[in-house]
């Protein structure tokens, strides 16, 4: 029998699923998306990122065998992550439509909510709890989604500016969608970050994530969620 003074938190298996396989898509496309900003940057600034932050092979090998340090190996990487993410982005945008996860995880939400919960944050007063998003969480995961929606679509852009030629026309041509595309991943990698260091301030989470339960304190408040 539980402990009545626990209450069991048990998120969905499709969504740890479907966070995992976003997780493993986004990094391949992160790394192998730097090693190909530093063959043709996006930006007009005489600046790469470290090769060991990289993702495209062993540059000395593919020196010797292709006669360049990386770049086809981290586009074959991109592109191939690029197809898991699309999927799995779009199966966790009908989920969260179907299932109303959308309205009943991330809503509602506005600026006085946004700006309530972030200055009890900042002074260690905000209470966490597993399941329950904070209305600076829930912006948060509305701004990721968006900067995913736009980077996907300036990426196809950017891939194939022939045969999309209104959607990369419609992001300001080539050159600005590869722009965009940039500052999507600045997003992202950003919402990364605080994403890791609550999950370290918090590992309850983490432990749902990977093991589908985790415990904490029973409180009034408290919901099993299924």
């Amino acid at each position: 029998m539980s402990d009545p003074t626990q209450a069991e938190i048990l998120p969905s298996g499709f969504l740890r699923s479907v966070h995992w396989l976003n997780a493993a898509a986004i990094f391949i496309m992160i790394g192998s998306g730097w090693r190909i900003y530093s063959w043709y940057p996006a930006l007009p600034i005489d600046w790469e990122f470290p090769w060991s932050l990289t993702l495209g092979g062993d540059t000395g090998l593919d020196e010797a065998l292709h006669n360049e340090w990386g770049l086809a190996n981290a586009l074959a990487w991109h592109f191939g992550a690029m197809w898991l993410l699309v999927i799995n982005f779009l199966l966790y945008l009908a989920y969260g439509v179907t299932t109303r996860h959308f309205r009943k995880d991330f809503l509602p939400l506005g600026p006085k909510l946004i700006l309530r919960d972030l200055g009890l944050a900042l002074r260690g007063k905000l209470e966490h709890r597993l399941g329950d998003y904070n209305a600076v969480q829930k912006a948060f995961y509305w701004l990721v989604i968006a900067a995913l929606i736009i980077t996907i679509l300036s990426g196809l852009a950017i891939w194939k500016p022939a045969q999309l030629h209104p959607l990369t026309s419609l992001l300001g041509g080539y050159e600005v969608a590869r722009v965009v595309h940039f500052f999507g991943m600045a997003v992202i990698v950003g919402f990364l970050v605080v994403h890791v260091c609550l999950a370290v301030l918090v590992p309850q989470t983490l432990v749902a994530m990977l093991f589908g339960r985790a415990w904490h304190p029973r409180t009034a408040a408290s919901e099993v969620k299924r």
